[in-house]
């Protein structure tokens, strides 16, 4: 199991989730509304003002899948969601060690 996560600009979303409803047993994704900068602002002074409202609406996807179906979603997330610019987004894979699906019916038996 592999965790993808993946910063994008939020106009990039409706594109990637519709490319995901077409890839066979796409496991489901989680989406939140996030804020963020970067190392490459320029002509930014340091006040209280410019600290509060130097930061970029971004997207965070994170979607738990199988081993095989990594390229798949890393291809469509890096496709659609390329800009070519910079501050376009980040896209990374970190291994699940464990994983429990709480829709499962768990039953814990003490001795």
């Amino acid at each position: 199991m592999k965790e993808i996560k993946a910063i994008i600009p939020p106009h990039r979303l409706a594109k990637i989730r519709s490319a995901m409803r077409n890839l066979k047993k796409f496991p489901g994704m989680t989406v939140n509304k996030i804020d963020g900068c970067g190392y490459g602002l320029k002509n930014v002074t340091n006040n209280l003002e410019n600290e509060l409202t130097d930061y970029t609406p971004k997207v965070l996807i994170q979607i738990i899948t199988p081993d095989d179906l990594v390229e798949g979603i890393l291809q469509i997330i890096v496709e659609t969601a390329h800009t070519g610019q910079q501050g376009g987004g980040l896209v990374w894979v970190t291994p699940i060690e464990r994983m429990i699906e709480l829709a499962e019916k768990i039953i814990v038996r003490d001795s």
